[in-house]
């Protein structure tokens, strides 16, 4: 960063600069208070770098594809008491700013600080995105680089026409992709004890199974 702000930094004209971007951030942020205080429930919309973006209607397979992934995510956190799953309608505030993912984590920490009324969240534990053809840009770029700079553990992609699931871990102030899966056993770093088929994100019974192999009292062994 320092890098990039050293030709501003040199110029007689920083000052100027410096009050435009004042100018521009101001206006930015009255335009992100009526973002907030229009948006309604039935709405999936984002505020992304002073700008409202309006989602259209999900397919089904992005919908199908992100309850099946939910659902296991929800039965082995609720099983083990470790923290709080959110999907969708979860509008997390970013220091610029306000995402909606798919599917957040918030650890037992960060659960245990969110209130009944709370409708603004913070940076997430871990957080999911299905890809889709108008939002995988996004997704891979300014959601990307801003999850990262809030610190966000963990980052998953799935991408739910190539049935693929890519792990993205935080390292630093970057991801790394840790792995690109079809099949194979889905782990979590941050969700302690969280393996599941990668097969059961996209197939119904399979998923099914697995949520019965969760719920099970061979199940009980302890979690972080």
């Amino acid at each position: 960063m320092v890098e990039l702000l050293e030709p501003l930094v040199q110029s007689p004209r920083l000052p100027q600069y410096v009050a435009e971007l004042n100018r521009l951030l101001a206006a930015e942020q009255a335009a992100r208070e009526r973002f907030r205080n229009t948006l309604s429930p039935e709405q999936k919309a984002e505020f992304i770098a002073g700008q409202v973006i309006m989602h259209s209607p999900a397919r089904f397979r992005h919908t199908h594809v992100r309850q099946l992934l939910t659902m296991l995510l929800l039965a082995h956190v609720e099983r083990h008491q470790l923290g709080w799953v959110g999907s969708e309608k979860v509008l997390v505030a970013l220091t610029r700013n306000d995402f909606e993912p798919d599917i957040v984590f918030y650890g037992r920490e960060k659960a245990a600080a969110l209130r009944p009324d709370q409708t603004l969240f913070p940076p997430p534990d871990l957080v999911v995105e299905i890809l889709s053809e108008t939002t995988e840009a996004r997704d891979r770029g300014v959601k990307m680089e801003d999850y990262a700079a809030h610190g966000v553990a963990e980052y998953w992609l799935v991408d739910p026409d190539r049935e693929v699931v890519e792990l993205n871990d935080l390292e630093g102030e970057r991801y790394t992709l840790r792995a690109k899966q079809a099949d194979g056993t889905l782990r979590s770093r941050v969700i302690s004890g969280f393996a599941v088929p990668v097969r059961a994100v996209f197939d119904r019974a399979l998923n099914l199974e697995t949520l019965q192999r969760i719920a099970s009292p061979a199940t009980q062994a302890k979690h972080g």
